[in-house]
């Protein structure tokens, strides 16, 4: 419902602030809104004497609150609208609220309006008039409609022709974007549809996921996981849905943000979470970059898988929301925003498009040099399970930590290990350290062995290690193994 809201007022407590439900509010309407006039309640609850300093004093809370966000320094109205409370007798004048309706005039403006593109109409009632048919109301989000247009009903594949328009009880014979209008139509049962969007036949589409560009939303306390699950806002309606959070690939973290479009050509990377300053994955980063600069993508995606299928147009709001969370406990329930990009409308979408989305995760397995076998060959061992089918990473680039690149060439034996071919054949000081480190102890007596122990790890405190990194997509129904 936001989204028709061109000037919103939000209402406070005057002795109370801000509480979770005013925060939620300002974040939707940083989301959905472009103007907004703050209104401090309930005046007549704060001593005569000290009122005008209580005023002033919420006043520049207010203000402090709002300075990071787009309404930095929208007017701030003190009343009372019902001075007394709910009890007091309607001869209380409200207090402050000619003030409040002239600062309303003057933040009043007339937003742009545009009748092209397809019809779309948000219904917010829908009842029956004897005689005359089913009327629903609602607002007009898109396009425009006439009399005698057929409408679709998307959620329940129902087209009606419109009878009649009527805008504040006067008729009309058209309506555009941003008008509030209800539309009559025949042989309809009220019933069937409280709430909904309406449009121009076939406009609309019916999808079971969708890829999102979505930005988290400050306030939200905690990781956004991926697998986690998250109350989905989209169109008209709200469902369950699962997240799988991407980005760029590392390379590309500084590129140009796609508006509305999302490239399935790129090459792109899973996340666990989405990645913020305090995730932890950008926490691994930091530590791993000497510069202490976390570096995040402009821009990240997610995949939303929904439990049941939703009605939207394309490029709507979608906003992510744990509305589980116990509402008396002070904490913002919104989690992300974004923008739906593509939405999937084939049921198995699973096989039919997941495979052409190019999400990778980086896979990073370490092993050991066992021992050399000459020149141009070591055995390894640590870097496969015993039961691992080692003939799908033949031909995988490894790295020795001294510095060589090898293949793997194929298994050795039962145990799990391999034979790494080296083409330009291992350094003379990588043969000396595993020489030291294969060479054959002589048999100790009992009281040796405690020595021999403490020897044996001295030389082998720097074991050679093989590091085998390469990509795998995520969607890929081969698995297949990349590398660059």
């Amino acid at each position: 419902g936001a989204q028709i809201i061109d000037l919103m007022m939000l209402v406070i407590d005057v002795t109370k602030g801000m509480q979770t439900q005013s925060a939620e509010c300002l974040v939707i309407g940083q989301i959905a809104c472009q103007k907004m006039v703050v209104v401090l309640n309930k005046i007549d609850l704060l001593p005569e004497g000290k009122r005008q300093s209580a005023i002033e004093k919420m006043t520049k809370k207010m203000q402090k609150t709002l300075e990071n966000t787009k309404f930095c320094g929208c007017p701030i109205v003190a009343v009372a609208a019902k001075p007394g409370g709910p009890e007091a007798p309607e001869s209380e004048t409200p207090l402050g609220v000619s003030e409040l309706i002239e600062v309303l005039k003057s933040q009043a403006y007339l937003p742009s309006r545009d009748p092209s593109g397809p019809f779309l109409m948000a219904v917010d009632h829908c009842f029956s008039i004897k005689g005359q048919g089913t009327v629903m109301t609602g607002t007009i989000l898109s396009g425009c409609v006439s009399l005698g247009d057929s409408v679709e009903i998307p959620a329940l594949k129902v087209t009606k022709k419109v009878k009649s328009m009527q805008m504040f009880h006067t008729p009309v014979t058209y309506a555009m974007q941003g008008d509030r209008v209800g539309i009559c139509v025949t042989q309809f049962d009220p019933k069937l549809l409280e709430r909904g969007l309406i449009c121009t036949p076939e406009s609309l589409h019916t999808i079971h996921a969708a890829i999102i560009s979505l930005k988290k939303i400050q306030y939200f306390r905690g990781a956004l996981q991926t697998k986690a699950k998250f109350h989905i806002t989209v169109g008209h309606e709200t469902v369950m849905g699962r997240v799988m959070f991407f980005s760029p690939a590392p390379a590309d973290f500084n590129e140009e943000i796609q508006e509305d479009i999302f490239n399935f050509e790129k090459d792109y990377l899973y996340q666990e979470e989405y990645l913020s300053k305090d995730s932890k994955t950008s926490e691994e980063n930091k530590e791993n970059d000497q510069s202490g600069e976390v570096q995040l993508p402009r821009q990240q995606w997610a995949l939303l898988e929904f439990e049941k299928p939703v009605t939207c147009p394309k490029l709507c709001l979608v906003i992510g929301s744990k509305l589980d969370t116990d509402i008396h406990a002070n904490t913002c329930r919104l989690a992300f925003h974004g923008v739906l990009l593509q939405g999937l409308e084939d049921k198995n979408y699973a096989e039919t498009f997941l495979p052409k989305l190019k999400v990778y995760k980086l896979k990073h397995k370490e092993g050991q040099v066992e021992r050399v076998m000459d020149d141009y060959s070591v055995i390894g061992r640590s870097l496969f399970k015993k039961e691992t089918n080692i003939q799908i990473f033949v031909g995988l680039k490894v790295k020795l930590s001294t510095g060589e690149d090898g293949v793997i060439e194929g298994g050795f034996g039962q145990s799990g290990k391999f034979k790494i071919r080296i083409p330009d054949g291992l350094r003379p000081d990588t043969k000396m350290l595993l020489a030291v480190a294969s060479k054959k102890k002589p048999k100790a007596s009992k009281g040796d062995i405690a020595k021999e122990d403490e020897s044996s790890k001295s030389d082998m405190a720097q074991p050679v290690a093989i590091t085998l990194l390469f990509k795998r997509y995520v969607f890929d129904t081969e698995k297949k193994m990349i590398q660059s």
